[in-house]
């Protein structure tokens, strides 16, 4: 176990002491990559906040359950975007998929990844419809498969592939017309 695991780990069981210090700690150690994982589901900074604080709530009454199996930073990805899942899926977010197909470029240039920022980058996929943008983030982004989002999102897996091809087409459209912009 290395040094980083450890330290993770010890601050778990001094939360399970009730000891708020280590509450403290262990957000303040997570808190920056987990505002990442709901910035990439959520519309903007303070729905990403509001979100993020509910996760770490749901976190620290559960953490009984952590096994100490694992990264600790995993278990908490699960349950951020398990918590983003669960927001997106609301009855009062669900609306009509934005059409992009008449939209699309059939070219693109190869080269456009290199010459952008991260941060140009994620503000090109937080302009994508938001189905586009989650399927997209949980496949490509935190890795699950087709039938996994399909079940998380309660959609068929041929449409979470029809989600991922139409973001993908998309993306490439918005960050070919962002370095015409800029070249």
């Amino acid at each position: 176990m290395n040094l980083k695991t450890r330290q993770e780990y010890d601050l778990v069981k001094a939360c399970l002491t009730g000891d708020e210090a280590a509450f403290k700690a262990l957000f303040d150690l997570f808190a920056p990559t987990m505002m990442g994982v709901c910035g990439r589901y959520a519309v903007d900074k303070q729905e990403a906040e509001d979100w993020m604080q509910e996760g770490f709530i749901r976190a620290f009454n559960n953490l009984g359950s952590f096994k100490f199996e694992g990264s600790f930073e995993g278990w908490l990805r699960r349950i951020m975007v398990n918590n983003a899942l669960k927001h997106l899926n609301k009855p009062s977010r669900q609306k009509e998929q934005t059409e992009l197909d008449q939209y699309l470029d059939t070219g693109y240039d190869a080269d456009i990844l290199s010459t952008l920022a991260v941060e140009e980058i994620i503000k090109v996929v937080d302009q994508l419809p938001e189905g586009y943008k989650t399927v997209f983030n949980l496949n490509v982004i935190e890795g699950f498969n087709h039938k996994e989002i399909s079940e998380k999102l309660g959609i068929t897996e041929s449409t979470s592939r029809s989600q991922l091809v139409k973001a993908k087409k998309a993306l490439k459209n918005k960050l070919n017309k962002l370095m015409k912009l800029a070249g």
